[in-house]
């Protein structure tokens, strides 16, 4: 099939129905890989050539069809992957070689697995990554990466021959391992271990006990107020681990405005007073698929136990009580599985243009394979979920 392959400078150069048209057709959509989204990024100034993400979004054309679609950048640094390569970009220094620049298919800032290579089959997948594969050749760049792929992906990186890398999420689902499903909270917590029950139920109660309650807000019902707070809190968490954040006030304004209906806003209160939120973002509200992915958090205030309240038990209560059937934690974090956030395996794809670099990253990504299946095993012997009485 003969494709015209057109390379986009800016994500808003691309009829917006045609993306999210194609979008919609994928296993693994998610809100993060809407238009809206990806053209929030560049007009803010959050992911520019700037801040180091310099868009080369790839598309295939069929006459006036767009048969596939990709979010590439060129990449002058690895922040706001989640996906870490620093140790590589060492060794090209050691060795007197750039790494950098690179390109990166991702989206910016963003931990969550999903469709990267969006098309129309299989075939439009596999010749999208080939000219991704040409772009990052034409411009001389050290490698192209995938972050968070989906099967179909996954299977067209296989095809091409890049190497493939896992790591480990936390990701709640609503119902027990056994398959039993959560008609509210109460039942959610009878269905977990003595002592991770206790430990929810303390740490429940300091929060409560601090005199601090929750109002939550969807979609357009989020006020510019609630908008600015969240903002706040946000910058302010940032700022105190001596970052700047990686989203401006602009690109939560473009939310506002253009996607208001894929965000649920947690406020924390006391004495009438908002002293921190949490801003879940969701998919498919309403259906039997939908997911809520956990994003964004910040405090005003230090109360105990606040951030779990916030970022775990007043969302997974909420997915309960509106038949949400996954919450996706986010990036690493170990400890979510006290909150019963199971762990998951998540994967990148890679492919490196010097021949000695690709082998040896492929013999460092066959050991890491192993630790990481390893870990999961581990993991899986310390679920937080009641073990079947035996027959």
């Amino acid at each position: 099939m003969d494709y015209l392959i057109r390379v986009y400078t800016s994500p808003i150069d691309i009829p917006a129905q045609d993306w999210d048209a194609l979008l919609a057709k994928q296993d693994a959509p998610s809100p993060f890989m809407q238009h809206a989204y990806l053209a929030a990024l560049h007009t803010s100034g959050s992911a520019t050539p700037d801040t180091g993400w310099t868009p080369q979004f790839t598309t295939l054309w069929q006459g006036d069809t767009l048969a596939a679609a990709s979010a590439l950048y060129i990449k002058a640094h690895s922040y706001g992957e989640y996906v870490f390569d620093w140790a590589w970009a060492n060794a090209y220094a050691d060795h007197g070689l750039s790494y950098f620049p690179k390109a990166t298919c991702a989206v910016p800032f963003t931990p969550v697995p999903g469709s990267r290579l969006l098309a129309i089959d299989a075939a439009a997948r596999q010749a999208l990554l080939q000219a991704m594969l040409d772009v990052a050749k034409q411009h001389q760049l050290s490698s192209l990466h995938l972050l968070f792929t989906n099967p179909d992906d996954r299977a067209a990186c296989d095809a091409l021959g890049l190497l493939q890398r896992q790591t480990v999420q936390f990701h709640w689902h609503n119902h027990t391992p056994q398959g039993q499903g959560f008609d509210n909270f109460d039942v959610f917590l009878a269905s977990l271990s003595q002592e991770k029950r206790k430990k929810i139920k303390q740490e429940r109660r300091r929060v409560a006990d601090a005199g601090v309650i929750f109002r939550t807000s969807v979609g357009e019902a989020i006020s510019s107020e609630d908008w600015c707070f969240f903002y706040q809190c946000y910058e302010r968490t940032y700022l105190e681990h001596g970052n700047a954040p990686y989203l401006n006030r602009a690109f939560f304004e473009h939310m506002q405005r253009d996607m208001p209906n894929n965000w649920v806003l947690f406020v924390a209160e006391r004495e009438g007073q908002p002293i921190a939120s949490s801003l879940v973002a969701v998919q498919g509200l309403g259906t039997r698929d939908a997911v809520a992915y956990g994003r964004y958090w910040g405090a005003l205030e230090r109360v105990d136990c606040l951030h779990f309240e916030a970022c775990y038990y007043q969302p997974l209560n909420w997915c309960i009580a509106h038949g949400v059937q996954r919450f996706e934690g986010g990036a690493q974090g170990e400890h979510k599985m006290a909150r019963a956030l199971m762990p998951v395996p998540t994967y990148s794809a890679h492919w490196l243009a010097h021949p000695a670099f690709a082998d040896a990253v492929e013999r460092f990504l066959e050991r890491e394979s192993a630790g990481v299946n390893h870990y999961l095993d581990h993991l899986a012997e310390r679920s937080p979920f009641k073990r079947l009485e035996l027959q």
